[in-house]
């Protein structure tokens, strides 16, 4: 498996799969397909649209061990939070949960969703903010002591997208329902890096990116909705669809482009065919790996991260990329310098690094990546 499967440039070590993914070439073929078929005869095509669409939700569904009466695609977990929040009632005085590691346009989401209901927002601040030592149980604790008699809402992440850590879910869901609070988890990066089980899981509202692990086109999410709440879930935008109630409420709006939901199964026999579990293990083996090269090799302190997951966190030195726009400005610095792709993002006093790992990256790409920032920094 290398760049030309993916059509990466070979050039380029490619270190961010996290933030966008990489679709692969004969996955890509395939939503080709289905765009010549709508433009070859559009109306034939919307024709059966419905039923193929409901076919890919099925398989889509089995992946994740869900319901496919309670899962609807989405264009990414942005919008499957925001349908959430949506469809949850809140009074004035009701208070929203978050912690201070959620990304950040759902942070944006909660608190719009708050300030249209008279609401607020209570944010957590996780424990280990600054050295990124935390377990989680700590986090859990955390979150649990933070709710309050008004607390009507609970978002909180599967895994981490900044800081690259795994949240223990069920836990959360669990000990959340049984204090009344309703539990929306942003999954955005469990889809392909873990073995997702949502009938286990039990949240009112899970939401997951198919596009970033799963190898499906962008974009391509979707949203499970628990029984109790699916026929008062409410789209973002109304269409004819919306009588039918959900998922056809959420997924169906005119001319929208439905190939990445269609192309999506073949994401999933891509994964299968790697062989999921070993393709898991090998790509969070090499993330460490990769983590502790660059660790090693520049002295920047190596974050603790969780053995399930593909994604590995660097502490950038004091002061530097503590601003979105540095953080920017930081990351292009390191792809003009070394050729590589990273994800830097702000964090207080200093910024994070985070690298990811995929079946097109090379233990090379992060020693070129460590030489890189050597320079950098030095």
């Amino acid at each position: 498996m290398n760049a030309d499967d993916f059509r990466l440039d070979p050039s380029v070590a490619h270190l961010n799969h996290g933030s966008f993914g990489v679709v692969p070439a004969v996955v890509r073929r395939r939503q080709d397909e289905f765009r010549a078929e709508a433009d070859r005869d559009p109306d034939g095509y919307h024709a059966t649209l419905g039923e193929r669409v409901a076919e890919a939700r099925e398989e889509v569904a089995a992946f994740l061990g869900a319901d496919p009466g309670g899962l609807a695609f989405v264009d990414n977990v942005t919008e499957g939070v925001a349908v959430a929040l949506e469809s949850v009632p809140l009074a004035p005085g009701d208070r929203i949960l978050v912690c201070d590691h959620a990304y950040g346009a759902v942070d944006i989401a909660a608190r719009r969703r708050a300030r249209r209901a008279g609401a607020a927002v209570d944010t957590v601040t996780l424990p280990g903010r600054s050295d990124g030592e935390w377990s989680a149980q700590d986090a859990a604790a955390a979150l649990l002591a933070a709710v309050t008699p008004r607390t009507k809402v609970a978002v909180f992440d599967h895994i981490t997208s900044t800081t690259a850590r795994l949240l223990p879910v069920r836990h959360l869901v669990a000990e959340l329902r049984a204090l009344g609070v309703v539990t929306v988890v942003d999954a955005a990066h469990a889809p392909g890096m873990l073995e997702v089980d949502l009938g286990g899981i039990g949240a009112d509202f899970w939401t997951g990116n198919l596009h970033k692990w799963a190898f499906a086109p962008r974009p391509c999410g979707v949203l499970a909705v628990a029984p109790a709440w699916r026929e008062r879930v409410e789209p973002l935008i109304a269409s004819f669809y919306l009588g039918e109630g959900f998922p056809h409420s959420v997924e169906f709006q005119g001319t929208r482009d439905h190939t990445t939901w269609l192309a999506a199964p073949y994401g999933l026999r891509f994964l299968k065919e790697l062989g999921a579990a070993e393709t898991r293990e090998r790509n969070a083996a090499l993330a460490l790996r990769g983590q502790r090269i660059v660790a090693e090799a520049t002295g920047l302190p190596a974050w603790r991260g969780d053995a399930e997951l593909s994604m590995r966190v660097l502490r950038l030195p004091r002061g530097v990329a503590v601003t979105q726009d540095a953080a920017g400005a930081l990351a292009d610095q390191i792809f003009r310098t070394c050729g590589c792709r990273t994800a830097v993002r702000p964090w207080p006093d200093a910024g994070l690094l985070r690298v990811s790992a995929q079946v097109y990256t090379r233990e090379s790409d992060f020693e070129r990546l460590a030489a890189g920032l050597r320079d950098i920094f030095s």
